[in-house]
């Protein structure tokens, strides 16, 4: 059976380092997203877009280096009520498409309770990171493990 695991970082970089991490056990783009604020000083484009955000966001990722390919394509996104994200995966995607939803709706598509799902976007409006993880019953205790080490907060699976 197929399930998502969400987890809440204080701290991005140790979001960044779980998505490393899951990557190197065998996780996919796929399979992980990560939601990180983004530059909240950037310059606004014509469409209210964070366009210094998206430099940043490519940067974010390519600056880690090859061996995580998730973050290599990370893009800078903007949510109204939140502001700049970073987002890279089946999140941002989904992210990218969202209107009335927003974030909450993203979290909802991905089949995380709506209660979770605020949860989860207020986490994001804090500061914090957000990582989810697709995985079957096999995989989900690595999954877990992996963010646990990394120091998540609030670790959720559906």
């Amino acid at each position: 059976m197929a399930h998502t695991l969400v987890a809440a970082f204080q701290n991005t970089d140790r979001a960044r380092e779980a998505v490393r991490q899951l990557e190197a056990q065998g996780f996919n783009d796929k399979d992980v997203s990560l939601v990180a604020p983004g530059d909240k000083h950037a310059k606004h484009g014509a469409h209210g877009d964070h366009q210094d955000s998206v430099m940043d966001g490519t940067a974010w990722g390519a600056g880690i280096g090859g061996a995580a390919g998730l973050l290599a394509a990370a893009g800078a996104i903007a949510i109204p009520g939140i502001g700049p994200l970073i987002a890279a995966g089946p999140l941002a995607a989904a992210l990218t498409g969202a209107t009335a939803g927003g974030l909450t709706g993203a979290f909802m598509d991905m089949g995380i309770p709506a209660a979770s799902s605020r949860r989860y976007e207020d986490e994001l409006r804090h500061g914090h990171a957000v990582v989810t993880v697709e995985a079957g019953d096999e995989r989900l205790e690595t999954a877990r493990s992996v963010v646990q080490a990394q120091g998540a907060h609030d670790i959720e699976v559906d």
